[in-house]
């Protein structure tokens, strides 16, 4: 594994980049169905109308988040569960979606300090919670599979900790199946829909 990818680097405070916000999470009621439930005041907030069944999923929800404090908002539910701490989740979405600023609102509700830092030109940043590791990707300049192997990535993911990777399609056929995939659109107003879809148990327990 080649120190200088993911080895002994410090993180700070990132700046996000998204809006102010609200936040929908998913339903834990059934499964193959896209459900959306307001996880702040529903007077305030009301929950978005599902979008029905996602075919071929095994768990989704369609999610909106309004602004900056609903993508925090979501972050911290997935922090507080204990599946986070070995998942593989995945981030799709266009330029300025969103995804840096997501992993940037988990870093820090798991305990990361300082910057958190958007690794597109180092591939990979590390993190150490205080429970375990976490690595974040971004694999938006990724244009040689050799350098899976030469950076060690395939190390990484074989250990225990939390991985998140932006632009894993730049990676295709190397990554896992996720656990969790996020896809973050903008809206006209600015606002950010997101799909989410829970490839496994573990996926299915942080949705629920």
């Amino acid at each position: 594994m080649q120190q200088a990818r993911f080895g002994g680097r410090k993180v700070d405070a990132g700046h996000a980049d998204l809006g102010k916000s609200k936040l929908a999470a998913p339903s834990t009621q059934g499964r193959g169905q896209r459900r959306t439930v307001d996880l702040t005041d529903k007077q305030r907030h009301p929950p978005i109308v599902g979008t029905g069944p996602a075919p071929g999923r095994a768990d989704a929800a369609l999610l909106h988040w309004a602004g900056e404090q609903d993508t925090a908002a979501f972050a911290a539910r997935l922090a507080a569960r204990p599946a986070i701490a070995n998942a593989y989740v995945e981030l799709h979405g266009d330029l300025g979606a969103g995804k840096t600023t997501f992993v940037r609102h988990l870093l820090r509700a798991l305990g990361v300090k300082g910057r958190v830092k958007s690794p597109t030109y180092t591939l990979v940043e590390p993190h150490e919670t205080p429970a375990f590791p976490a690595w974040h990707f971004d694999f938006y300049r990724f244009d040689d599979p050799r350098e899976w192997e030469d950076a060690g990535f395939r190390d990484v993911f074989d250990q225990h900790g939390l991985k998140l990777a932006e632009w894993p399609e730049k990676a295709a056929g190397l990554l896992p199946t996720p656990d969790l995939a996020l896809h973050l659109a903008v809206q006209p107003d600015g606002s950010r829909e997101v799909r989410a879809v829970a490839h496994s148990a573990r996926g299915r327990e942080l949705l629920a």
